[in-house]
């Protein structure tokens, strides 16, 4: 890359996909040789997390934290499941856009229309909602006045994925002609899709590519969950094509049955992302362009009896971040400790552009210069009003409040990285429980954790177990 030529940016998020579900990083059941490639060209983070989730549905608050790079209670909720994106906050297409990028955005957008229309230049098959059947994902094209109105939707008419990789695609043949016309500007691309969440409906394909394949159940698989966690059995999990629900008590031949479809979405998911990757690679862009790929949350699927997202065990908030491309070590895997929202300075210093004194995030280019740099001694995750816990490179801490009955886990993650061997009564481990504790209430001072929320927490975290 010439020294004055900034780099394009390619940031791909998926919906759901836990951090365990790509080939290269360890997976040797699942096939995603695309994604394989960009872990391959680039330094994955192997200990990426989300903080967590303020509202049940976890993708708006990981969504928020990511585009603002602001921390779980910073950022305005209107409430419980809208966040508040104001013009003080400037999100990252934003700062690319006003940097002279065209910045482009398809698929899945949890933040207002208004907030959308202040990053991005150009679009393509916008979905602004949650959740949605993926071949009938209500969609809208770029709105010159900027306002895109509900009455404007349209059914795209085609699986969510390829219909989002579609307006990428078409973003791009578009720009060969403007550079053509000697409009050389680099470009911001943001490609939010749908899948892997549910309903897991892989196009028959990828559902047949996984129908012979041995699947375990998960180690630590359960029927139900132990105990109410506040968010249990949140809703109907949904599976196939036409749509059936999984309920409670999990059965085994269900769990395994959900991971099979899991598995075909994003080995779908990932042929699209190749079309992307080998458009770039015609066009002669690949290798001055940044790619990010990134999970906005994990995914239980049979995992401590749950199927969902609503909780802070690791397969709820560990996800995957890779990044790759211009300057970015090949091939290189660290294990530091980071969260999501810290890919908006790391794209800034990397784009060499200003990062805004609102975001709260570090940059991860010590990391991508150094990969066994520490960023982090401690994690701090929390949801809603019922969880909140605590992780060093050992030890973690997770505290129950849900309608005045107390409960709490201290896990070994070393030893017993399932998280399945409660030490939380075992006198052996009295003083990482008093120690985590102590610096659980300093992080909460630290991440601001005052929020109603918080305060119903906080108010009845010294109640008696058992009560």
């Amino acid at each position: 890359m010439n020294q004055t030529q900034k780099p394009n940016v390619l940031f791909i998020l998926t919906d759901d996909q836990r951090f365990d579900t790509i080939h290269a990083l360890g997976n040797q059941v699942i096939k995603t040789p695309f994604m394989d490639e960009l872990v391959e060209n680039g330094t994955s983070f192997t200990n990426a997390y989300i903080m967590g989730g303020s509202s049940p549905a976890v993708c708006a608050p990981s969504r928020a934290m990511i585009m603002t790079g602001r921390t779980l209670y910073r950022i305005p909720k209107q409430g419980l499941w809208e966040y508040r994106i104001d013009e003080d906050l400037k999100t990252i297409p934003e700062v690319f856009r006003e940097a002279g990028y065209d910045t482009f955005g398809t698929g899945k957008q949890h933040n207002s229309q208004g907030v959308f229309a202040r990053g991005f230049s150009h679009a393509g098959n916008v979905f602004f909602g949650g959740m949605s059947n993926h071949l009938k994902v209500p969609v809208q094209d770029y709105d010159p006045s900027c306002e895109y109105p509900d009455d404007n939707k349209r059914i795209g008419g085609k699986f969510s994925t390829e219909l989002f990789t579609d307006a990428a695609l078409e973003f791009l043949n578009n720009r060969q002609v403007r550079d053509e016309q000697k409009e050389n500007k680099p470009f911001f691309m943001y490609v939010a899709y749908t899948a892997p969440h549910d309903p897991l409906m892989p196009p028959e394909e990828f559902v047949e590519m996984y129908a012979d394949q041995e699947i375990d159940l998960p180690e630590n698989y359960m029927p139900d969950h132990p105990f109410d966690n506040g968010t249990l059995h949140v809703r109907p999990f949904q599976i196939g094509n036409p749509v059936e629900s999984i309920g409670w008590p999990l059965k085994p031949e269900d769990v395994i049955r959900a991971i099979r479809a899991y598995y075909g979405m994003i080995t779908h998911m990932d042929k699209e992302m190749g079309r992307i990757i080998n458009k770039l690679k015609e066009m002669g862009e690949f290798d001055n362009t940044i790619i990010v790929l990134a999970g906005d949350n994990g995914q239980a699927l049979g995992q401590h009896g749950d199927m969902h997202k609503q909780s802070v065990y690791d397969h709820a908030i560990h996800v995957p971040l890779v990044f790759s491309g211009p300057s970015i070590s090949k091939n290189i895997k660290s294990d530091s400790y980071v969260y999501l929202f810290d890919i908006f300075p790391t794209l800034t210093e990397l784009a060499g552009l200003a990062t805004p004194q609102t975001v709260e995030g570090k940059s991860l280019v010590p990391i991508l210069n150094n990969p066994n740099e520490a960023m982090r001694d401690y994690l701090y995750f929390a949801h809603l009003q019922y969880q909140r816990a605590l992780q060093d490179k050992q030890f973690k801490l997770i505290e129950y409040v849900v309608n005045g009955d107390r409960h709490t886990q201290l896990f070994d993650l070393k030893n017993d990285p399932k998280e399945m061997n409660n030490l939380y009564s075992n006198p052996e481990y009295s003083t990482h429980l008093q120690r985590l504790r102590n610096e659980l209430t300093k992080w909460k001072t630290e991440f601001g954790d005052h929020t109603e929320q918080g305060k119903e927490f906080w108010s009845n975290y010294n109640l008696p177990h058992g009560l």
